[in-house]
C-alpha cells in the first residue's frame, strides 16, 4: 500500500533539490529514491531529465571536495590570462617537487577560460608529476587532483565519471581515517590550498598564511610548507606597507628556516636577501643574492628579485642587464616590464639631481635635458607595456600616471588616475597610494590646493596606518601651514589641522583647531559639526 503523498505525486514529478536522498536510476527515466518521508522508505517516480536530477545530487558532494574549485573564485578584475602565463612560467622554470600542484592550478584556470578538455589534459600531466613514492603517500598527493577531475567531469556533463572521482576521494579519506593518517592527508590538503591561493592573488595571502600554519602544525619539518609560510608572511609584510621594528618582522627567521630546509630553492634565498636589505644588513643581503644567482643564473623567477636588489642598491645598470635577460626568457611578464620602468625612472630622478647641481655650479645642462627626456620615454614605454600585459596592475597605473606627469602629458596623467581609481576591488593600501599620488599631482602640477586636500583627506580616512598615510598627513600639515601663513584669517588651514588631529585621535588638539576655524568662519556648518562631535567625545 502506498502512502497518500506518494500516490498524489504526478508521474512526471521531479524531486526538488532540497531532498537529501540517494538516487538510483532504473529502466528508462524511472527513478528509485531512498526517501524517509515515504511510507515504504522507497519512492518510485518519473523524472523529466534524469541527468539533471543526478547532476543536482552530485553538486552537494562536489562542494565538499578540497580543490581549487572550492578554494577560490575570481573577482571581476582578475586577469586570468596573466595567471595562466605565470603558471606556465612556473611549469617551465620552477625547480620544485610541487610541480603537480602547479598543474592542478593550471587546470582550474583552463576551466575558467572555458577550456575544459585542456583542463582535463593538465590533470593527466599533474598525475604524471606526482612523485613515484609508496602507494599510500601517492594516494594522499592525488586527493586534490581527483577533486579537480570530479568538478571538470561535472561541468562537461560526464556525470558518471564525476561520481567515480568523488568515490575515489571518499575512498582515500576512508583509508586514512585514523588520527595519524588523517593528519598526513590534512597537511597535504592545507599545503596545496596555501600554494594555490598564494599563486592566484594577493587578496588571499592571509588565507595562504593560515593554510601553511595548519600544515606545519601537522608536519613542521616539511620544506614546501615552510617555504610557503615564509613566502606568504614576507609578502604580507610588503603589502601592509608598514614600518615594523626588527623584533616584529616574522619573515626574517621564517625565511632563514625555509632556506635551511630547502637549500636548492633559490627564490626563497633571494627573498631572504631582500629582507636583509630591508633591514640594512648589507653583507648578508649581498651574500644571499650572489649565492642564489650562482645556483640558477638563468632562472627568470630568481632574476626578477636579483634585479630588484640591484635597483634598490642604486645599481640600475646591473638591474637593467638582469631584467633584459629575464624579459627575453619570459617576454609576457608584466612584473619584469614594471621593474624595468622603475629603473629608468630612477635614472631620470638621478639625472634631474645632477642637472640641478650643474645649474647651481653654472655648468651647461643641455646634455642632461636630452638624457632626462630619453629616460622618461623608456620608463613610459615599459610601464605602458606592463599594463598591456596585466591590465589590473594597480601599481603600474600609478607609476604610469606619474611618468605622464614628468613628461608633461597632463591629460594622459589625469585619465590614468581616474581609470585606476574607478577599478573595482581595490585594497585599502591601493586606494591610499592612488589618492596620495593624485593629491601630489593636483598640488604641484594642476596647482589646485582644494583638490590636493580632498585626495589627501581620502587617504587619512582609510583607517590602516601605512607609510603612504604618513606622507599624506605630512602633505596636509604643510598645506595647512601654508594657508595660515598666507592668510591667518582664513579658517581653512585651522580646519585642516583639526581634521588631521581628529584622524589621529588627538581630540583636544582637534578641538583647539576647530575652535579657531569656527571663530574665523562662524557660519560654516562643517566646522561647527566637527567641533560638536569632538566635544561630545571629550
Amino acid at each position: 500500500m502506498r502512502c497518500s503523498l506518494c500516490v498524489s505525486l504526478p508521474p512526471h514529478y521531479l524531486l526538488p533539490r532540497w531532498y537529501d536522498a540517494t538516487v538510483r536510476r532504473t529502466a528508462g527515466h524511472r527513478i528509485e529514491v531512498e526517501a524517509p518521508w515515504c511510507c515504504s522508505g522507497i519512492f518510485h517516480g518519473w523524472a523529466m531529465d534524469a541527468s539533471e536530477l543526478l547532476k543536482s545530487s552530485l553538486k552537494t558532494s562536489l562542494l565538499k571536495l578540497e580543490c581549487p574549485f572550492t578554494w577560490w573564485s575570481p573577482t571581476k578584475d582578475c586577469d586570468i590570462n596573466d595567471m595562466e602565463e605565470r603558471l606556465n612560467d612556473q611549469v617551465e622554470f620552477l625547480i620544485t617537487t610541487r610541480r603537480y600542484m602547479i598543474y592542478n592550478s593550471l587546470a582550474y584556470i583552463k576551466h575558467l577560460k572555458g577550456e575544459n578538455e585542456e583542463a582535463i589534459a593538465q590533470l593527466g600531466i599533474a598525475e604524471e608529476h606526482i612523485p613515484k613514492t609508496q602507494s599510500d603517500e601517492r594516494d594522499i598527493k592525488c586527493v586534490v587532483t581527483y577533486g579537480n577531475y570530479a568538478w571538470l567531469y561535472y561541468h562537461t556533463n560526464e556525470l558518471e565519471k564525476a561520481q567515480d572521482y568523488i568515490n575515489k576521494v571518499a575512498t582515500i579519506h576512508k583509508k586514512f581515517e585514523t588520527a595519524l593518517s588523517s593528519n598526513v592527508l590534512l597537511a597535504e590538503i592545507y599545503g596545496e590550498h596555501g600554494w594555490c591561493v598564494l599563486t592566484f592573488c594577493r587578496e588571499h595571502y592571509e588565507k595562504a598564511k593560515e593554510c601553511f600554519q595548519k600544515a606545519l602544525e601537522i608536519d613542521p619539518e616539511n620544506p614546501e610548507w615552510n617555504t610557503g609560510y615564509a613566502t606568504a608572511v614576507y609578502r604580507l609584510e610588503g603589502v601592509k606597507e608598514t614600518k615594523c621594528p626588527t623584533n616584529e618582522l616574522l619573515s626574517l627567521e621564517l625565511l632563514k628556516r625555509a632556506v635551511q630546509l630547502n637549500p636548492k630553492d633559490t627564490v626563497v634565498r633571494a627573498l631572504l636577501g631582500l629582507k636583509h636589505q630591508d633591514l640594512n644588513h648589507a653583507k648578508e643581503a649581498k651574500k644571499c643574492i650572489e649565492e642564489a644567482r650562482r645556483q640558477t643564473p638563468d632562472y627568470p623567477y630568481l632574476l626578477r628579485y636579483v634585479a630588484k636588489f640591484y635597483r634598490r642598491e642604486g645599481m640600475t645598470k646591473e638591474a637593467l642587464d638582469v631584467l633584459h635577460k629575464a624579459i627575453q626568457l619570459t617576454p609576457s611578464s608584466g612584473f619584469l616590464h614594471h621593474q624595468a620602468g622603475h629603473c629608468y625612472r630612477q635614472n631620470m630622478i638621478q639625472l634631474k639631481r645632477d642637472a640641478k647641481a650643474a645649474k647651481f655650479n653654472f655648468q651647461p645642462t643641455g646634455t642632461y635635458t636630452q638624457q632626462i627626456r630619453e629616460m622618461i620615454r623608456y620608463a613610459t614605454f615599459y610601464f605602458e607595456k606592463a599594463l598591456e600585459l596585466k591590465t589590473s596592475f594597480v601599481c603600474a597605473h600609478i607609476d604610469l600616471a606619474n611618468m605622464y606627469t614628468d613628461g608633461n602629458q597632463y591629460q594622459k596623467a589625469e585619465e590614468t588616475f581616474k581609470k585606476v581609481l574607478s577599478m573595482e576591488n581595490l585594497t585599502c593600501e591601493e586606494k591610499q597610494r592612488i589618492h596620495n599620488s593624485y593629491g601630489v599631482y593636483e598640488e604641484y602640477h594642476r596647482k589646485s590646493e582644494s583638490e590636493a586636500i580632498r585626495h589627501h583627506k581620502e587617504v587619512l580616512m582609510i583607517s590602516i596606518r601605512t607609510k603612504t598615510k604618513q606622507r599624506s598627513e605630512k602633505n596636509l600639515n604643510k598645506l595647512a601651514e601654508r594657508i595660515i601663513k598666507r592668510n591667518p584669517s582664513d579658517a581653512t588651514g585651522f580646519a585642516l589641522l583639526g581634521f588631521v588631529h581628529q584622524q589621529n585621535g588627538e581630540n583636544m588638539q582637534a578641538i583647539d583647531c576647530y575652535e579657531k576655524a569656527h571663530k574665523r568662519d562662524p557660519y560654516n556648518e562643517e566646522y561647527l559639526s566637527a567641533l560638536c562631535d569632538m566635544r561630545l567625545k571629550i
